[in-house]
């Protein structure tokens, strides 16, 4: 879809961001030695396409520039009366976080079931998308909220970038190291058989790791920069399963904008 104008409530002040090539051309992490691997660097994009057996990854490190990006986290942060940068995040439990008037997003912390016992996910989320494109995953199951004019444009450049539409987009903040993700795959039925998946990271870099579901030993660990877009594709949920492990050394926020198409 066509890149749509910038829109005021999140990038208004700012001149056109031109894309700022990355400082290196050789993939900045190790693919196994084995048959079925194999990347290629894609100038055009300014970035890589990666096959690996039973799926592909286009990984894009520097798709939006430092600028844009620190005007992102602002975006996902900001709230009425108060200074983002002064927070102590971590800090708040549930019943605080629903307290705080977020400007542009309205995050929540969502709950599981481990072997009979209710717990906190270890990060926070919220679900945006087309009226309809409800999503369920670990016995969560979020409405969409609209989009607004932020993710809207967030969403087009994306779009643009992969060549394929989406309907809804999941986001995650990572508070800190501690904050995580386990092993899973992107397969629920509603994503359909092959899903594209396109996920924008912003904030401090975080490890994500796949590994093949016949032999856990074959990994990939890409560390997802800031600015950064990778695009799932193929039947890589089908044959891979990927974390964000926690991270001890990771101080700061981390933020993933997940886009993905729902069938109704």
């Amino acid at each position: 879809s066509p890149s749509a104008p910038m829109h005021p409530d999140l990038f208004g002040h700012l001149p056109p961001q031109p894309r700022v090539p990355p400082p290196f051309i050789h993939l900045p992490f190790s693919l196994p030695p084995l048959p079925g691997y194999a990347a290629q660097y894609d100038s055009a994009q300014q970035g890589w396409l990666i096959q690996v057996p039973g799926g592909q990854l286009h990984y894009i490190p520097a798709f939006f520039n430092p600028a844009l990006c620190a005007r992102c986290i602002a975006y996902l942060q900001e709230f009425h009366g108060g200074d983002w940068q002064q927070m102590d995040w971590k800090s708040l439990d549930a019943q605080s976080l629903a307290q705080i008037p977020f400007r542009h997003l309205h995050w929540q912390q969502d709950h599981i079931r481990i072997y009979g016992k209710t717990q906190a996910l270890p990060r926070w989320t919220a679900w945006y998308g087309d009226p309809g494109a409800s999503y369920g995953y670990a016995g969560i199951h979020s409405q969409p909220r609209p989009w607004n004019r932020g993710l809207r444009y967030i969403k087009n450049r994306v779009e643009a970038a992969s060549g394929t539409a989406f309907n809804g987009v999941l986001l995650n903040w990572y508070r800190d190291g501690l904050d995580r993700m386990g092993w899973h795959a992107d397969d629920e039925p509603e994503l359909g058989r092959r899903p594209t998946i396109a996920s924008l990271s912003l904030g401090h870099t975080r490890d994500f790791v796949l590994r093949r579901n016949d032999d856990h030993q074959q990994k990939l660990c890409i560390p997802l920069v800031s600015g950064s877009l990778l695009i799932m594709a193929g039947d890589l949920q089908q044959c891979w399963q990927h974390a964000v492990p926690a991270r001890k050394r990771a101080t700061g926020s981390r933020f993933n904008l997940s886009f993905r198409w729902i069938h109704s």
